[in-house]
C-alpha cells in the first residue's frame, strides 16, 4: 500500500517551503521516524520523517521545487524491498524501481553502460537528456557519489563557458551551481536561500517602513565582569553545567528596563498600539544559514540560569539546523551581540513588528575619567535602535540609560531597584 509523504503544516507567518534535500531515493528502504527530506523556509529548515517502514516510492516534487503545507512530496511503498545493490547498474530505470527487476540482468548483458552508468537525481538526467550531456562525465556531490541536480546545472554552465575544457572543469562544477572563469578572475554564482532571501526583505522593510532612529551609550563592565569571575565555577556546579556569561545579565537587565517603558516592549498594528504584558526576548544567534532570532518566552521571569541555559540549547539548535518555527516566531524586543566577531559599533536594524532592538559590542579596556583620576575599564557601546513613531527620543535615551545603570551595578536587579 502507498502512503503519501508530505509537507509539514505550516503555520500562518509561512507561506510556502522548498524542497531541499532528499536523502532517500525511489527504491531505497526506509524506516519509520527516517528522515527523508528536508523542506527549506523562510525561517527554518523542516524535516520530513517516514510515517512507515518501506521503500521509497515516486517523488512529486523534487529538489528546489516549492510546496505548499500539507502538499504531497511522494510516496512510501508500505512492506516494499528495497531494490538491490547490483541494481545501480540499470540507473536509467531507476526512477521505476518496481518495474526495473525484470529487465535488470538483459539490461546488464546487452548495453555499454552497465556499472559505469552513474546513479544520478531524476531531476539530474532530465537536465542531462535535454542539454546532451553524457551522465558519466560529471562529478556527483550527492550522497555515494550521485549526481544532483546542482551538478547538473553546474556542468551546463561550464559547457556553455567552456565546451572545449569542460572534463578539466569538473571538480570546479560539482564545487558550485555555476562557475564562470576569465583566465585567473573566477566568479561563482549561488542561488540565495529562503532564510538570506527573507532576511533581505525585512531589512528592507524596516528600513523603508519606519522611522528608526539609532540612539548609543557607553558601559563599565567592571561590577558584571568581576562578579562573572567570582561566582562563575560555583555557578556552573550549582546549575548542573550551565555557563554563566554576559547575555543573561543584558537579558536581565533589558526586561527590567521594559517594565518601566512599556512603549519599548510596544509593537504597532495597523492604527493601534498594542502593549504587551511579557517581555518574549529575542537572542540573535549565528549559523551556517545565516543569522536567526530564537525567542526567550516569558524572559522577564526568568533565572540567569534559566536564561542561560535556553540561549546554550538555541544555539546548539541553530549549529544543528534544528530551530523550529514556534522557537523562533513572536517575540517583543530583540537582543544582538556583534561584540562577539569584534564589532566596536553598529546600527542593529529592527526587526518589525517589534518597536526596538538592543545592539551589545566588543568590550575593550580604555582609560576613563572615574572620580578625579584616569583609570583603565572594560568599556562596552551599546546601541538602541528604535521606531520613532511608536518611541520618543527622551524615552529612547532613558530606556538605554536604564540598562547602562543596571549594569554597572548589577545589585540593582537582585534588589529590583
Amino acid at each position: 500500500m502507498a502512503i503519501e509523504i508530505k509537507a509539514p503544516t505550516f503555520p500562518e507567518s509561512v507561506a510556502d517551503g522548498t524542497v531541499a534535500t532528499w536523502h532517500k531515493q525511489p527504491g531505497d528502504a526506509v524506516k519509520r521516524d527516517e528522515l527523508i527530506v528536508d523542506i527549506e523556509t523562510d525561517k527554518v529548515v523542516l524535516e520530513v520523517l517516514a510515517t512507515a517502514d518501506g521503500v521509497l516510492g515516486d517523488i512529486v516534487k523534487g529538489e528546489g521545487d516549492t510546496v505548499l503545507s500539507d502538499e504531497v512530496l511522494g510516496s512510501i511503498v508500505e512492506g516494499g524491498a528495497a531494490a538491490p545493490a547490483p541494481a545501480a547498474a540499470a540507473a536509467p530505470g531507476a526512477t521505476a524501481p518496481g518495474a526495473a527487476a525484470p529487465g535488470a540482468a538483459p539490461a546488464a548483458a546487452g548495453s555499454d553502460a552497465g556499472e559505469d552508468d552513474p546513479v544520478a537525481a531524476p531531476a539530474a538526467r532530465k537536465l542531462a537528456e535535454e542539454n546532451g550531456i553524457d551522465l558519466a562525465t560529471v562529478s556527483g556531490t550527492g550522497k555515494g557519489g550521485r549526481v544532483t541536480k546542482e551538478d547538473m546545472v553546474a556542468a551546463i554552465a561550464n559547457k556553455k563557458s567552456a565546451p572545449a575544457a569542460a572534463p578539466a572543469a569538473k571538480p570546479a562544477a560539482a564545487a558550485a551551481p555555476v562557475v564562470t572563469a576569465a583566465g585567473d578572475r573566477t566568479e561563482k554564482r549561488v542561488p540565495m536561500t529562503r532564510l538570506r532571501a527573507k532576511i533581505a526583505e525585512r531589512l528592507v522593510e524596516a528600513q523603508s517602513n519606519m522611522a528608526m532612529l539609532t540612539t548609543f551609550n557607553e558601559v563599565d563592565m567592571t561590577e558584571v565582569m568581576a562578579l562573572r569571575s567570582k561566582y562563575k565555577d560555583l555557578f556552573e556546579k550549582t546549575h548542573n553545567g550551565v555557563r554563566l556569561g554576559f547575555m543573561s545579565f543584558f537579558v536581565k537587565a533589558a526586561t527590567e528596563a521594559l517594565k518601566r517603558f512599556p512603549a519599548v516592549n510596544a509593537s504597532i498594528d495597523g492604527n493601534d498600539i498594542v502593549y504587551h504584558g511579557f517581555a518574549d526576548v529575542g537572542v540573535a544567534v549565528s549559523s551556517d544559514r545565516g543569522l536567526v532570532v530564537p525567542v526567550l518566552r516569558n524572559a522577564e521571569s526568568m533565572s540567569l540560569a534559566e536564561i542561560e541555559n535556553g540561549i546554550a540549547t538555541f544555539g546548539k539548535k541553530a549549529r544543528d539546523g534544528k530551530l523550529s518555527i514556534e522557537e523562533m516566531t513572536g517575540g517583543t524586543f530583540t537582543i544582538t551581540n556583534g561584540g562577539t566577531f569584534g564589532s566596536m559599533m553598529s546600527t542593529p536594524i529592527v526587526n518589525p513588528p517589534q518597536a526596538a532592538i538592543l545592539g551589545m559590542h566588543n568590550i575593550i579596556q580604555r582609560p576613563m575619567a572615574v572620580n578625579g583620576q584616569v583609570a583603565i575599564r572594560p568599556m562596552m557601546y551599546l546601541a538602541l535602535s528604535y521606531d520613532h513613531r511608536l518611541i520618543d527620543g527622551k524615552e529612547a535615551v532613558t530606556f538605554l540609560v536604564t540598562i547602562k545603570n543596571l549594569l554597572e551595578d548589577p545589585s540593582r536587579l537582585l534588589l529590583d531597584i
